[in-house]
């Protein structure tokens, strides 16, 4: 009885309210436009909400470009976007390089059409076929990405969400790239 006074007190806002292990108060997050954004049921995960970094980086490994989408997106969907957010590159003297030269994909990327289009970018696209045996040799090039999935996932905020709002997800999303610039920066020097 004293707790149905107290949330009538409150409010009705406080009955989407959860406490988690560390004694912390956090809203839900609930698929929707004003919470949740970026999340979907995951295919792999029994149906549970979830989100997918989708990262582009350089031959060392140092991200160029990153998205956040819902857990239940397919991973092509993010391949032109994240070619298109490239930053130009320096160095060498003349016109500074837009695109990369190839780009090395997984076999999720396997589609005619997305092909095409890096091609139509001047990319040559090194992507796995579907149905071809596994150690074609794309993994002596591939495992670049899945160790800086390993240095983003460092970071605790990045590898369990717990913020409902996308656009502060995304923000420690960017930020953790750019300190895992910074860090091969320095090692560089």
């Amino acid at each position: 009885m004293a707790a149905a006074a107290r949330d009538a007190a409150r409010g009705a806002a406080s009955r989407r309210v959860a406490r988690d292990g560390r004694r912390r108060r956090r809203r839900l997050a609930r698929a929707g436009p004003q919470r949740g954004d970026h999340t979907g049921p995951s295919p792999v995960d029994r149906g549970r909400t979830g989100s997918k970094h989708h990262v582009i980086v350089d031959r060392h490994g140092t991200p160029l470009a990153v998205s956040l989408t819902g857990g239940n997106r397919h991973d092509v969907t993010q391949l032109m976007p994240l070619v298109e957010a490239i930053p130009r590159i320096r160095g060498r003297r003349g016109r500074p390089r837009n695109r990369p030269r190839r780009l090395f994909a997984d076999r999720g990327y396997d589609y005619d059409k997305y092909r095409n289009l890096l091609r139509e970018k001047g990319i040559t696209p090194m992507i796995a076929r579907r149905g071809a045996a596994h150690g074609s040799g794309l993994g002596k090039v591939r495992w670049v990405v899945e160790r800086t999935f390993a240095w983003l996932h460092q970071f605790k905020r990045l590898r369990t969400r717990s913020e409902v709002r996308a656009d502060l997800h995304q923000g420690l999303l960017e930020l953790a790239c750019s300190i895992i610039c910074l860090r091969r920066l320095r090692r560089s020097f």
